[in-house]
């Protein structure tokens, strides 16, 4: 009997020790939508939380997502390029290079379909892509999670952003997409342009700011909306600056790239690609799929004169058979002038899109 009450003091005394299961409650994370933007659809099964998008941001930089630790997600994606590519195309691990340009990372909460061909329909479907593909990071996600997992830090901010133990792809997907939602540029001069041309009201700041737009800006923004100008407008248009459409713009006549044809298999869909926001476009050369174009010039110089006709072309490129608007040499500076103003200094240095590490 002696025994056997030992042996239960004992038990009892190791239960009093044992741990309680680890668990948190994650801080809801409101995001700040600038006035003039649509609302912001959240999906239900991702909610933003103030240590998801911490964690997020930590993910996006971290490099040991990589085979060789090396690469990471901002390395295609540098903020001084507006989260985008400087190089036309990016290179992976192993030294292979992809065949289309790294697209700029601005205001994704509101695109609906990923990637040049939309073959991802949600941003977490398309983050975890790059992990494994052999031609860019090149790693199971086995050995990402693996590698994660040693890491306390990382286990206890999983926690934190989750309410529960445990690293999974899912989680390192839905963490990311949630610091890039908050990646929102909206401080543009374009943008106190667009808020002034509909009446809506103005800070002190955005007040003075308008004074500081020119004429040949106002011109330039004029053309872009002309349907006898720079047609633009038919693809990029909003405080987004971009319509939710995939587009044969009439870079070529034959296509090396089928693009959103070679995802569905539609003969009709050939050639066309989703259509990128022109936000920032100062800062993410070069230009269209394929990184064709260095320049703003040249980008200029295709709608004005250089489109290709093919089956697929745009309908709204009004003026295709002509080879473009055909925009006279003024026209271009004032256009290119308007382009400028979408330019965001404050989203390419906001701290909190920098690196913690």
């Amino acid at each position: 009997m002696k025994s056997i009450f030992v042996f239960l003091i004992l038990l009892l005394s190791l239960s009093a020790c044992k741990k309680d299961k680890a668990n948190f409650q994650p801080t809801p994370y409101v995001l700040a939508i600038p006035n003039h933007f649509p609302d912001m659809e959240i999906p239900s099964d991702n909610p933003m939380t103030k240590e998801g998008v911490a964690l997020g941001r930590w993910l996006f930089y971290e490099k040991r997502l990589s085979g060789n630790d090396s690469m990471s997600c901002a390395s295609c994606h540098l903020p001084t390029s507006s989260f985008s590519d400087p190089n036309k195309y990016s290179t992976g691990i192993d030294g292979i290079a992809g065949n289309r340009n790294s697209m700029a990372l601005i205001n994704l909460g509101w695109d609906k379909f990923f990637f040049w061909d939309g073959r991802a329909a949600t941003l977490e479907q398309q983050i975890l892509e790059p992990i494994p593909n052999p031609i860019e990071m090149h790693q199971s996600w086995t050995d990402a999670v693996y590698k994660l997992n040693l890491d306390i830090n990382y286990r206890n901010q999983f926690l934190r952003a989750f309410g529960e133990p445990g690293i999974d792809s899912t989680k390192v997907a839905k963490a990311i997409a949630q610091f890039i939602r908050t990646m929102i540029s909206a401080e543009s001069k374009f943008d106190v342009m667009y808020k002034y041309e509909n009446g809506i009201t103005l800070t002190s700041q955005e007040q003075t700011i308008l004074q500081t737009v020119d004429v040949e800006e106002w011109a330039g923004y004029d053309l872009f909306k002309s349907l006898n100008g720079a047609d633009c407008f038919h693809c990029h248009n909003g405080p987004l600056m971009r319509v939710k459409k995939y587009s044969n713009n009439g870079l070529d006549a034959n296509f090396s790239d089928l693009g959103r044809g070679a995802v569905t298999g539609n003969p009709e869909d050939n050639g066309k690609f989703k259509v990128p926001t022109i936000r920032n476009i100062a800062l993410s050369a070069p230009y269209m799929h394929d990184g064709r174009f260095q320049t703003l010039d040249e980008v200029i110089e295709h709608y004005s004169s250089g489109v290709h006709l093919s089956p697929t072309i745009d309908p709204l490129i009004e003026f295709a058979n002509q080879g473009g608007v055909q925009l006279n040499t003024q026209e271009k500076i004032y256009l290119k002038k308007f382009l400028l103003t979408l330019t965001d200094y404050s989203f390419i240095s906001n701290p909190a899109f920098k690196d913690p590490h």
